[in-house]
């Protein structure tokens, strides 16, 4: 059964949350991702392969990045005729970033979900990775004749990731009794996902309650507090997931996936992710260049040894330069004998005079957008 009678909201991510260095420059989602992708291609691209035509992206702090992007949503197959993608934006500039939250842009455009004749909506982030077809969530959710289904993924590595993650307190009959937030306490957690499946007419309700109570209430807060009131329930993702909240995530999340059984979880022919094509010439790799278990997109000019790597477009890698255990973002230059080591450079960086950067698989060393060293 197809998700075509539910419409889809990306949603960005929470105000308290900060990757640092690569979110002064945009958004989560806009976060190039493997070198082709962005984060955001991710939840689109499985609400399009659902079958979900109608998708509103809500976009707050530095949108461009992901505008330009989206464009007209055509790349992301979605049926031109009955479909398309809404870009919405929440007009509450507040420096207070408190009270410019999910439920504030919900509110601000509240007219607009009302008037979607889908009866239901699953409501995805825009900060996480992973493969998931929403027909199953939905069709679950209306058999369970739940008000709320609530998707999760469960870790048993919750103490050392996951830190920004809320976690759900799960009772045998897969209802939701709690949602708190991972303090690192317990190894086994059912991490949220922040993916919500409901009927249109209970998110509306809950939206409204939510800022009846407080002003600062998310999504979440208010799905949270009624843990008693409605019917609750989760249903659990299987596969690869990922929550892209601090740069060690980010950095973690693009290591695991240069192994082949990994990436295989994450991506399949039969399910594919959706982008932006960039047209440009292959890349060429010189005599003197080695690389190994690497993605080098296209449009490079490889001379030096790339190990363990993600190379974005249009990259140089000049002779004697060595990039191990990193991501080196689009039109970034490395000359001559530099050596990088756990680090991720940002667009357009030049790298001449610092000959040696490190950082460590924990803690990677960031190389700011348009830097010179």
């Amino acid at each position: 059964m197809s998700a075509f009678n539910a419409f889809g909201i990306v949603s960005s991510a929470d105000n308290s949350i900060h990757v640092e260095g690569l979110h002064d420059y945009r958004p989560i989602g806009a976060f190039s991702f493997l070198g082709r992708f962005r984060v955001i291609d991710f939840p689109i691209s499985n609400m399009s392969n659902s079958g979900m035509n109608r998708i509103q992206v809500y976009l707050r702090s530095r949108p461009r990045s992901i505008a330009e992007h989206i464009g007209s949503g055509r790349h992301y197959n979605i049926n031109s005729k009955r479909g398309k993608i809404q870009l919405l934006f929440s007009e509450d500039n507040n420096v207070h970033n408190l009270y410019n939250n999910d439920i504030n842009a919900y509110m601000q455009n509240l007219d607009i979900i009302e008037r979607m004749h889908q009866d239901y909506v699953i409501i995805a982030p825009s900060y996480m990775v992973f493969k998931q077809d929403f027909c199953h969530l939905l069709n679950s959710h209306i058999e369970s004749g739940a008000d709320v289904t609530l998707l999760y993924h469960k870790v048993d590595n919750a103490k050392e990731f996951y830190q920004c993650c809320r976690t759900l307190t799960i009772n045998r009959q897969k209802g939701v009794s709690k949602m708190e937030m991972n303090l690192g306490t317990a190894k086994e957690k059912n991490i949220f996902m922040d993916t919500y499946c409901m009927k249109k007419e209970v998110f509306v309700e809950l939206v409204k309650s939510a800022q009846k109570l407080s002003s600062v209430y998310t999504l979440a807060d208010i799905v949270n507090a009624k843990c008693e009131e409605l019917d609750i329930r989760g249903y659990q993702h299987k596969g690869y997931f990922a929550s892209l909240l601090s740069l060690s995530d980010y950095y973690r999340a693009s290591m695991e996936l240069l192994d082949y059984d990994v990436a295989s979880e994450l991506f399949d022919s039969s399910w594919p992710i959706y982008t932006r094509t960039t047209d440009s010439c292959p890349t060429k790799y010189l005599e003197t260049s080695e690389v190994e278990n690497s993605f080098v997109s296209n449009g490079c000019i490889i001379e030096g040894k790339i190990e363990n790597s993600i190379i974005g477009r249009s990259v140089e890698i000049k002779k004697g330069a060595t990039i191990k255990n990193s991501i080196i973002m689009a039109y970034a230059v490395i000359e001559e004998g530099v050596h990088i080591e756990n680090a991720i450079v940002d667009k357009w960086a030049h790298i001449i005079h610092a000959k040696d950067i490190r950082g460590t698989e924990e803690h990677p060393q960031y190389i700011k957008r348009r830097d010179t060293l």
